[in-house]
């Protein structure tokens, strides 16, 4: 198996969202994660209302079982993951959903949302 076909079976497993439908599961309660870079951050600013969790310690974040679980997510909460342009934010999300958690990811990412004239605010 290539990255191509990982990210592929990753996504099968997915309903992924676009922009507007990412704004409304916010809306409903689900949780937009920021797994982007500090520096991706600095340039591009955020998304008002998301939470910022580094990728490398995600899975322990949003762990159900984990003692280093992220108390911002609460318990059962539905996840929406958001990289820069959607790729590893697709690997995380069917890692975490293997972890027993409702996750997904934003198709396109950071980018797709910026380029739908979402909210977005200079990082702080």
């Amino acid at each position: 198996m290539n990255v191509d076909e990982l990210l592929a079976a990753a996504r099968s497993r997915l309903e992924r969202l676009d922009p507007e439908a990412a704004r409304r599961a916010m809306d409903e309660g689900a949780v937009l994660v920021d797994v982007r870079s500090e520096s991706q951050r600095e340039r591009d600013g955020v998304v008002p209302g998301s939470v910022f969790i580094a990728r490398n310690v995600l899975e322990w974040r949003l762990d159900p079982m984990s003692r280093w679980r992220d108390e911002r997510i609460p318990p059962g909460a539905r996840v929406v993951l958001m990289c820069d342009e959607g790729y590893q934010s697709s690997l995380a999300a069917a890692t975490l959903r293997d972890l027993g958690v409702d996750a997904t990811d934003l198709d396109g990412g950071f980018q797709a949302w910026r380029a739908a004239d979402l909210p977005v605010i200079p990082s702080q």
